[in-house]
């Protein structure tokens, strides 16, 4: 199964403290990184989180993002009725002494410096329910990766027939063009008014042939092309195999663009190389 390196998820899930949501980016990279931006009561969930991914994931630059709002039944909030009584005492002596001065409401009792004691929500319950939520979440990031992989499986693959095709129009090609330059050869020497015998000729047309001959070239595209495609089909990561045989197809179509010795042969050379150029740029997203 072919996968890029591309793609992002996201997946929202209650819990009994409050809403959560998951995102996770991955673009291409030469190797799997991995960055985490957690809130600090979830910090404890990463070494889980990388495990995780490590099982899944084999390359790419992957950003993991939890969102989490806390619901107002886990906020937390208590009284103290130490210092609330002794409010309340403190309050009942003032108005004993100045029995003009309004009683204290309820909210400015609130309002005092201890009164309300927060107590931080226990995260612990929900690290199952977010732990199973981001498996969700990595299973829809993968299955993105995996479209994507596929679309970029389709390009390669008409790229590498495009290729194909094009080695066995430079074959056609190559008599056509020894003739022609066998025929400037000639034509040349006689505007020059000299002669050369007949045997001279072959033997020069034949040096000329073997300098200028893309059999081996064209044979090996080929073979690196069979062989693109057969790694296209593993279910496996090929990204770095498919990199490879970029750089060994570019090699081939180098040196049969250096002996083109016909217009035609050239154009084929320029058309190959850019299409192997295509390949290896949808290559560097694939895993």
């Amino acid at each position: 199964m072919v996968r890029s390196m591309t793609a992002f998820a996201r997946h929202p899930c209650e819990t009994e403290q409050g809403t959560a949501t998951w995102e996770v980016r991955s673009v291409n990279s030469r190797y799997l990184e991995l960055h985490f931006r957690l809130p600090d009561d979830f910090r404890d969930l990463e070494p889980h989180l990388r495990e995780h991914c490590k099982t899944l994931l084999s390359r790419g630059k992957v950003e993991i993002f939890l969102r989490f709002q806390t619901s107002g039944s886990a906020a937390g909030l208590s009284v103290d009725q130490a210092l609330l009584q002794a409010l309340k005492k403190a309050s009942d002596e003032v108005q004993a002494v100045m029995p003009e001065t309004p009683p204290a409401d309820t909210l400015t009792v609130l309002q005092w410096p201890g009164v309300l004691i927060r107590r931080a929500p226990d995260y612990r319950e929900v690290q199952e329910t977010l732990l199973s939520a981001f498996t969700v979440t990595l299973q829809q990031l993968q299955l993105a990766r995996e479209r994507e992989g596929q679309a970029l499986k389709s390009l390669i693959m008409e790229r590498c027939q495009r290729v194909s095709a094009l080695s066995h129009e430079a074959d056609a090609i190559m008599p056509v063009a020894l003739r022609a330059q066998r025929d400037s050869l000639q034509e040349k020497l006689s505007e020059l008014r000299q002669s050369l015998d007949s045997e001279r000729l072959e033997q020069e047309m034949l040096l000329l042939a073997q300098k200028a001959d893309i059999a081996e070239e064209s044979d090996r595209l080929r073979t690196h092309i069979r062989e693109v495609m057969a790694i296209l089909q593993r279910d496996e990561p090929i990204g770095r195999r498919l990199d490879f045989m970029m750089q060994e197809l570019n090699r081939e179509a180098n040196t049969l663009s250096s002996k083109a010795l016909h217009n035609d042969l050239t154009r084929i050379g320029v058309e190959i190389k850019v299409l192997i150029e295509q390949m290896r740029e949808q290559v560097q997203n694939i895993e």
